[in-house]
């Protein structure tokens, strides 16, 4: 996805960046571009950039390998124990809310994988066999682990 790229690019990190360099380069950055370090025209750019950085931040530590690890207890139950209440699809983002009321965001799902999704006889079983374990996913209801 898109996002996940521009938001590593942006952190220069790479797709095996522990919680830890996460933690180190966003400090970094905001050291950089805390809007109190900068006057006038130029601070109100300082407050984008932190703000961008920011939400990179938590959007790839909600992501990272470290946080699905510590969350995984709780995915699995809710995939597996929960029935889908609703689902939204928009720019291969397939956001599915379940009946425990969790929310996870699914990244890079195909309009074709989509299809077979709201087509299937059992939405709950497509998933569990082909989205759930396939593709990156962040909780969206909870704050998740802190680096």
């Amino acid at each position: 996805m898109k996002k996940i790229v521009d938001y590593r690019k942006l952190l220069n990190v790479t797709e095996n960046a522990e919680l830890t360099e996460l933690r180190s380069v966003y400090k970094s950055m905001m050291k950089t571009w805390h809007p109190d370090r900068f006057q006038d025209e130029s601070r109100i750019e300082a407050e984008e950039k932190s703000k961008t950085i920011i939400e990179a931040y938590h959007f790839l530590v909600s992501i990272a390998p470290e946080t699905r690890a510590q969350t995984q207890a709780d995915y699995t139950a809710t995939t597996t124990l929960s029935n889908i209440a609703d689902f939204e699809y928009k720019q291969q983002v397939l956001k599915i809310t379940f009946l425990d009321g969790n929310v996870y965001e699914y990244f890079d799902v195909p309009k074709a994988i989509y299809t077979k999704f709201i087509n299937a006889d059992s939405p709950g079983r497509f998933a569990r066999r082909h989205i759930f374990t396939e593709f990156v996913y962040r909780s969206v209801s909870k704050l998740v682990a802190s680096a």
